[in-house]
């Protein structure tokens, strides 16, 4: 797969008022489905440095506010603020508080003042912005000296089992693509941030049949949004042939579901 950067890269990713829709309409069942953005955010809050507290933090791609409120457990004694680009997001996780204010705004153009957070943490959101660029120099402004952008995010790779599986039946685009690895460490690395860390570290998921995969990427707003998806309903025939595909990477526990995840620990030191 090529490099997702710069000018090709608005033409790959979803148009992100196509986003924001997609997951406010799954606001209500997000949750439900939500194993891997629960596994991957704890992970993310695991990496933060020891003994860091910030005075005010900020949950970046907030969705349903699950990790507004488990940063306002983890730093009782700080400001929260939560933001989303999806409305029904916001709505949804306004009512169970753990953030102090809950904010519409987008990551490549962040609605808040300068030097106005000690932590910027954004798990599984910024795969969808296409300026990645933008959403680092965002973050140098908004963060004061000395505090930190944690976030984790998807690459090339993810749910390959399931491109490929599509690949056999009719070689269109049925997944999201996601930049690649390289690409998130030479954008860090030219950023005015500190690198503290950034790996990769994929995480799998096994599901009995594909429909429970298809179904829960549904649930969570995450199904296909990329430009060039086929339109109109999958026929029978189709999903048959899914299903036989996917049968080749059937484990003992099941269908696998691999989801490349990167984890990003960047420092503004001035």
């Amino acid at each position: 797969m090529t490099d997702l950067n710069s000018a090709n890269l608005a033409n790959h990713l979803p148009d992100k008022r196509q986003v924001a829709v997609s997951f406010s309409r799954a606001a209500s069942s997000y949750d439900r489905v939500a194993e891997l953005q629960r596994a991957v955010g704890h992970e993310l809050i695991a990496r933060l440095p020891a003994d860091f507290v910030p005075e005010r933090w900020l949950d970046l791609g907030c969705g349903t506010g699950y990790f507004s409120r488990a940063l306002n457990e983890h730093f009782v004694d700080s400001q929260g603020l939560a933001l989303d680009i999806a409305q029904g997001m916001l709505s949804y996780a306004r009512p169970l508080g753990g953030a102090q204010h809950f904010i519409a705004g987008d990551a490549e153009c962040l609605p808040l003042q300068d030097s106005s957070c000690d932590l910027i943490f954004s798990s599984l959101a910024l795969q969808w912005c296409a300026d990645f660029n933008a959403v680092l120099s965002e973050a140098h402004r908004v963060l004061r000296p000395g505090g930190v952008l944690a976030f984790s995010s998807l690459c090339v790779g993810t749910l390959g089992e399931l491109r490929d599986s599509w690949r056999a039946v009719d070689g269109q685009v049925h997944v999201n693509r996601f930049r690649e690895l390289e690409t998130y460490q030479r954008v860090c690395a030219d950023s005015h941030l500190k690198v503290l860390g950034l790996q990769i570290q994929p995480h799998v998921l096994h599901y009995p049949q594909v429909r429970q995969l298809t179904h829960e990427l549904k649930a969570l707003g995450a199904h296909n949004l990329n430009p060039g998806r086929p339109e109109g309903l999958t026929t029978r025939a189709r999903i048959q042939k899914l299903v036989g595909a996917y049968e080749q990477f059937r484990q003992p526990l099941g269908l696998p579901a691999t989801y490349q995840v990167v984890y990003g620990i960047l420092e503004k030191t001035r």
